[in-house]
This record gives structure tokens, C-alpha cells and sequence, in this order.
């Protein structure tokens, strides 16, 4: 074996100190500097002593070598003897070459540092922001939202965490979402299946964190996965809230167990499912939830108003100048909307207030707007009817569809399927209230829609095609619904449409064959998750929504509730909801079906504000049927 010797070991400690980076040849260029200057001054004092006398001795030579060393340009100006103006002219060179080296390594130092920020490796230092966990088109739908709902706060953050790169993520944010107001967007490169990388954006001290479902097969399988990455964590004290959300109802128990009690999934499939089924039954659906679910528009928040307690919900109605009460939330969590108009409001409670922002809920200093009883209506009894309705497509969804419709209608009513492909619905449990046909016909195809005799269904539903790409569905379902605009309008407007549509983008594109209702399912999941990440207790209020069992959303016909043209306002159309144990939230214009932004629904208007509505539009209400 190789004794080794004292150069070796000083070679390796020199070997180790390099290896340290910029600072460390900083260093070494420092102590070189510093000696060159001393071995200088030292030689002057002894080959000119003279000069050096004459320079300030010691002292002075150190001062005029090191100029010398920094700045060559100094020794233009030497005069003495020659020893003198040698040692200057060493100063000068020594220093040529270091500073030379100085420059470059600082350079290079420089250059690697931006590097390593651009490749987004360093941790955040925040506090109460929003974590993204991943990337897709979700993301650009969620900062913007977030951007929208942070515009009363002084500061806000939102990180993202995702395996792309830095720079590329932020130019994209930029572009498709443009102004950030005051809200901060941070990206860091990593893989949110790794706890070293979550830690880059500082979890621990976050208000919340958001699982963003990734656009590749098997997304729930990763969403699930992340979900155990965070359950594996070590919180502490403070843990904030996870939300996610998955696209099979099959994978939903399984994210559940991963995320533990702090988390809140959501059922995708599920989402868009009865979305799908109620706007069959109720055309602008769909609009109504995403105002509902957009900080752009009207939201629903949650107030302590100690003023109310005691009071009847019914009463509380009209306590509000701006803002509906749709609900309460009682003290262990449980959520009442639309509850009994007779329920006592208990002083810790929460009222669920329908308002434009928090800072605009105000309730009224003076006595409630008078109601005008000339305009206000009975309802109509309407016994429920059979119906046929034509499916044109078939995805993983329609199933559940099928059994949903088999639920809401009435007894002999149809359902015909249509589809490029072999009959499914042989494999469909047998309905109760549903006649099931299948037809093998291409929706795209002019010839294959005459021939299913459109002009005898009342309402038809138009599902995405999975075999295809996003931008390919939706330009299939475009087709699909020209044609049928087209044949219904030499028809005379016989049948109402419902349609399934991927990228919202698209959606004021097909506003030109003005179809019905538009279902885009993946925004509406995105605005969801967007207001749980900045309010959990939410949750309880959306599955209320959604659950059959409760008090749903409804656009009922303005003619059971006002008179048709006569003068009214939003108050005496709250009161009138108020006695039929419904709550008003707004209503929908027909005439402005097909406007966009809002399509014609006008939710939380001025309470004062003269309103007349015809027999054609739609009430916005929660109501139990």
C-alpha cells in the first residue's frame, strides 16, 4: 500500500477547498492578492529603502501595491529608482492576472447561480398561500380564480410545484392568464411524489394545498399517490386543508383513506354526471353553478351575524340590503340550506349569504322594501310528464346517465341511444321508468341524424367522444350540434340541447348553434376545487347541492312566481319564493339565453331595482323539488 505523504494530504485539503465552489476560489484569489502585495511592500522596504521612505514606509508601499495589484492603470504615474519601479511593475502584472481571474470566476459564479434559480431548485419562504401539486390545463383555470378572489388582500401567494420547467411554467401563466394584480406566483421544479421536492414550496406554513389532476393515463392512480406522499408528512401543529379530485368513482374511497380527515375529494365523474342529468331537466344549469362557483361573479359566503339570533330564517330573507341568505351552518359543521322558512337562528350559527364579495354583505339599517302583492302569483300545478329524450354518443359516463335519468323521470318515458358503435346498453341494469333504444348512427353525420326522427323528442343530450383527443371531441360535438341547430330550425324549435363540452374555450364557439345548456365539466371541477383551497367549509355547502336528497337548484318559470310583465322587484320575487319554502337566488333571461358572459342569468340583483319578467324566463331558486 502507498504511504501517504504530507503533499498528498495538502493537495487533498486544497483539492476539497476548490470543490467548494465560487466562494472558495474567491478566497484563494483574495489570499493571493494579499500576499502579492505584502511580499511587495516587504521587498521595496529592502532594495529601495529610499523610495519607500518617501512613499510613507511600510504602510504607505502595502497602499500603493495594493492599488497597483486592482487598478494597472495606477503605475503610469511611478517615478524612483529602478528596483522601485520593478517591484510597481510586479504589483502590476501579479494583479493583471489576478483580477483577470477574479472576474471570470465571478462570471462563471454568476451564470451558475442564475441556472440554479431558473431550474426553480430553491425553497420558498412564505406564509398562508395556496400550493399547486402538478400541472395541466387546471392550473391556468385555478390561478386565475385565485387571482380574482386575492384582489382585497394586501398580498397573497400562489406556489406551484410541478416536473416542468421554471421559466416555461411561468411564461405559460402569463400568457393565458395575463394581469396577476397583487397575487405572487412562484414555481419550482420538482416531482410532487417526492417529500425533499413538496418542501420546496413550503407546505407546513401553507393556507391550503391543491392536487392538480395531471393530464396523462391513469391521473387518478397519480392524484392518489400524492395524496399518500402528503398523508406521510409530518405536519405539526398547523396542518392546512388538501383538496383533489378524481375522475372514477371507483378510485374515490381509496383517495379518501390517502388524503386522511384534512382532505376533501371530489367526485369529478360524479359532478359532471348530474350536472349532465339536471340540465337535461332544467336548461342554464350549468351557467347558474359556474357564476356560483366563479370569483368573478356571485359566491357563497359564510357570515356570524349576531344581530339574526332568534330570528326565523324566513324573516331573515329580507334582512339583508345586499345579499340572499341561502342556508345555515350550525355550530358541529352541518350545513341547512334552504331549511324550513319556521328554523330559529341560533346566535352560533353562520348564515350561508349569496353575495357578490364579502365586503359587499350588508344588512338593512331600515325596514325591508315593501312587497307588491299585485305581482305576486300561485304556482301551477304540473304533473309530471313522459318524455323522450335522444342521447347522441356514448362514454364512460353514460351509464351512470342512463340510471339518473331512469330516477328523475316520469314513469313510459324513452331514452334512445345513438352511437357509432355496438348497443351498450344491454349491459345497463333494467330501468324503472325508461324505455331504452339503441340506434348505430354517426352524430356527426347529416343523413344518420334525419333518420332518427328528431322532431318527436323533447330534449336531446350530446356526449363527448372519449376515443378522440379534447379538441377533437369538441370539434365532433360543434358538428353534432350545427346539424341539429340547423334540422330544429326547420322544425320550429321542437327539442331542447344539452351538451358535454371539454375545454372551455370552445364554449363561446359553439354559442353560435345555440344549444341550451353547455356542461364543461373540467372548469366547473377546477372553480370547485378553487373555492374549497380558499374555503373547506364549502364543501359541505356543494355536496348539499349536489345531493339529490337536499335542496337542489332549480330555473322553475317566472309565471309561478310574478305575474308575467307586471312591475315588480327582487324583494317581492324573494317573498314570493319565501312562501312556497324556496329561496330566490336570481333568475334567467331568455332573450339573453345566448349572450355571453352570462348568458342571461342574473343572480343576487339590487333588491329595489324595478324587474319585470315575462312567462318565458326562468326563477333561480333552491327548492327542494
Amino acid at each position: 500500500m502507498t504511504r501517504v505523504t504530507r503533499r498528498d494530504r495538502v493537495r487533498y485539503w486544497f483539492d476539497r477547498t476548490m470543490s467548494k465552489g465560487t466562494p472558495a476560489l474567491i478566497g484563494w484569489l483574495g489570499l493571493a492578492s494579499g500576499a502579492l502585495v505584502l511580499v511587495v511592500a516587504t521587498a521595496a522596504l529592502v532594495i529601495a529603502p529610499g523610495d519607500s521612505e518617501s512613499n510613507g514606509h511600510w504602510p504607505g508601499m502595502v497602499w500603493r501595491s495594493l492599488l497597483r495589484t486592482l487598478d494597472p492603470g495606477t503605475m503610469g504615474g511611478d517615478t524612483g529608482t529602478a528596483p522601485f519601479l520593478g517591484l510597481m511593475l510586479v504589483s502590476t502584472i501579479g494583479g493583471i492576472f489576478i483580477v483577470s481571474s477574479l472576474i471570470g470566476v465571478l462570471t462563471t459564479g454568476l451564470e451558475a447561480k442564475i441556472t440554479e434559480l431558473r431550474k426553480g431548485r430553491s425553497r420558498i419562504v412564505e406564509h398562508d398561500h395556496t400550493v399547486l401539486l402538478g400541472w395541466s390545463e387546471q392550473v391556468f383555470t385555478v390561478v386565475a380564480e385565485l387571482v380574482e378572489a386575492n384582489q382585497s388582500r394586501r398580498r397573497s401567494c400562489v406556489a406551484i410545484l410541478a416536473d416542468r420547467d421554471k421559466v416555461e411554467m411561468e411564461d405559460a401563466i402569463r400568457a393565458r392568464v395575463g394581469d396577476l394584480g397583487r397575487t405572487r406566483i412562484v414555481c419550482r421544479t420538482g416531482d410532487p411524489l417526492k417529500v425533499a421536492d413538496v418542501e420546496l414550496v413550503s407546505p407546513g406554513t401553507a393556507r391550503s394545498i391543491m392536487v392538480v389532476t395531471p393530464e396523462v393515463e391513469e391521473s387518478d392512480a397519480r392524484v392518489i399517490k400524492v395524496l399518500l406522499s402528503l398523508g406521510a408528512r409530518s405536519w405539526g401543529r398547523r396542518r392546512p386543508h388538501i383538496v383533489a379530485a378524481v375522475h372514477d368513482s371507483a378510485n374515490l374511497p381509496a383517495a379518501r383513506l390517502a388524503g386522511g380527515p384534512a382532505a376533501h375529494v371530489i367526485d369529478a365523474d360524479d359532478v359532471a354526471i348530474r350536472l349532465i342529468v339536471q340540465s337535461h331537466r332544467q336548461s342554464g344549469l350549468s351557467q347558474v353553478c359556474t357564476d356560483l362557483l366563479d370569483f368573478a361573479g356571485h359566491e357563497f359566503y359564510m357570515r356570524a351575524e349576531p344581530a339574526l339570533a332568534g330570528m326565523r330564517f324566513g324573516a331573515s330573507l329580507a334582512a339583508y340590503d345586499l345579499g340572499v341568505p341561502a342556508g345555515l351552518r350550525r355550530a358541529d359543521g352541518s350545513v341547512l340550506l334552504n331549511p324550513p322558512m319556521d328554523t330559529e337562528i341560533r346566535a352560533d350559527d353562520e348564515v350561508i349569504v349569496l353575495a357578490e364579495d364579502d365586503l359587499l354583505i350588508r344588512l338593512a339599517s331600515g325596514p325591508a322594501p315593501p312587497v307588491r302583492e299585485e305581482a305576486i302569483t300561485t304556482a301551477t300545478a304540473r304533473p309530471p310528464a313522459a318524455e323522450r329524450t335522444l342521447m347522441l354518443g356514448w362514454n364512460h359516463r353514460a351509464p351512470k346517465i342512463v340510471e339518473l335519468l331512469d330516477e328523475f323521470l316520469a314513469p313510459d318515458s324513452e331514452l334512445v341511444v345513438a352511437a357509432p358503435r355496438e348497443d351498450p346498453t344491454g349491459a345497463l341494469p333494467p330501468a324503472v321508468n325508461l324505455k331504452i333504444a339503441f340506434v348505430r348512427a354517426e352524430p356527426t353525420e347529416r343523413p344518420a341524424l334525419e333518420s332518427l326522427d328528431l322532431g318527436s323528442f323533447q330534449r336531446v343530450i350530446v356526449l363527448s367522444d372519449a376515443r378522440h383527443d379534447r379538441e377533437h371531441a369538441d370539434a365532433r360535438t360543434l358538428v353534432t350540434l350545427l346539424h341539429l341547430r340547423d334540422i330544429e330550425d326547420g322544425l320550429g324549435d321542437p327539442f331542447a340541447i344539452v351538451s358535454e363540452i371539454n375545454d372551455d374555450a370552445n364554449r363561446e364557439i359553439a354559442q353560435v348553434t345555440k344549444a341550451d345548456d353547455f356542461v364543461v365539466s373540467e372548469k366547473l371541477i377546477s372553480l370547485m376545487l378553487t373555492q374549497l383551497s380558499e374555503n373547506r367549509h364549502l364543501y359541505e355547502v356543494f355536496a348539499d347541492l349536489l345531493d339529490p336528497a337536499g335542496s337542489e337548484i332549480y330555473l322553475k318559470p317566472a309565471c309561478d312566481y310574478l305575474a308575467p310583465g307586471a312591475e315588480a322587484d327582487f324583494a317581492t320575487l324573494i317573498e314570493s319564493a319565501r312562501r312556497r319554502g324556496e329561496v330566490a337566488l336570481g333568475y334567467r333571461l331568455t332573450e339573453r339565453f345566448h349572450e355571453p358572459p352570462g348568458y342571461g342569468v342574473v343572480l343576487n340583483p339590487d333588491k329595489t331595482a324595478p324587474l319585470t319578467l315575462s312567462a318565458d324566463d326562468r326563477v333561480i331558486v333552491l327548492a327542494e323539488n
